[in-house]
């Protein structure tokens, strides 16, 4: 019997707008999205590289672009967060023990926090009883050891733990250490589908 859910964030409770970020960075001169654009996005997710930092690795590829262009095109990939998500959510508080695991980095977080305002986002964070954000934590998904960090710091039980992400090489390396997943179809399915799809009996 599932008592706990770790949920992702992006693209389960937050729309992302991956069309968005890439038009905003093409209007800026980005012609093409280079291999160590990735690799930044991966130290920046994960608090190896300050923000200054990760910003001056997209002036490389936009030097007339300034720093608060290039946060702003990052941005963009952050879509609405529909209210009756946020209200399935708070349902499901005191009936399982709640967690939040995400790749992201302050420059998203911190835009999120004021798209949305802080009544809601204090109201969002408060259903779960930890929110793990990777630049935070220094370790980012799909590595196990992101898992483990929760897991092990809550005591929680792997086989009665469901992982809700939309990436499967997230849920896979979940899988692979014993949690229970769904790997939502983003556009097919949506979180409030949890109990009508049978992941979780009621």
């Amino acid at each position: 019997m599932i008592n706990t859910i770790i949920f992702d964030f992006g693209d389960i409770f937050i729309n992302l707008d991956k069309p968005g970020i890439d038009k905003a960075f093409r209007e800026l001169g980005l012609t093409e999205w280079h291999n160590d654009l990735n690799e930044l996005n991966q130290l920046f997710e994960i608090g190896k590289i300050s923000e200054l930092e990760f910003i001056e690795g997209f002036q490389k590829h936009l030097p007339n672009a300034s720093i608060e262009d290039i946060r702003k095109a990052w941005n963009k990939v952050l879509g609405d967060f529909p209210e009756y998500r946020l209200d399935f959510l708070q349902s499901l508080k005191g009936k399982y023990r709640l967690f939040l695991l995400s790749n992201t980095d302050k420059i998203h977080i911190d835009h999120f926090e004021h798209k949305v305002g802080m009544s809601f986002s204090r109201d969002f964070y408060n259903c779960f009883e930890k929110v793990y954000f990777s630049y935070e934590m220094g370790v980012r998904k799909p590595d196990v050891e992101s898992f483990k960090q929760v897991i092990n710091r809550h005591d929680l039980s792997p086989k009665r733990t469901l992982f809700v992400d939309d990436k499967k090489e997230n849920t896979d390396a979940a899988a692979s250490i014993g949690l229970e997943v769904w790997n939502l179809q983003v556009g097919k399915e949506d979180v409030t589908d949890l109990f009508a799809k049978k992941i979780i009996n009621l």
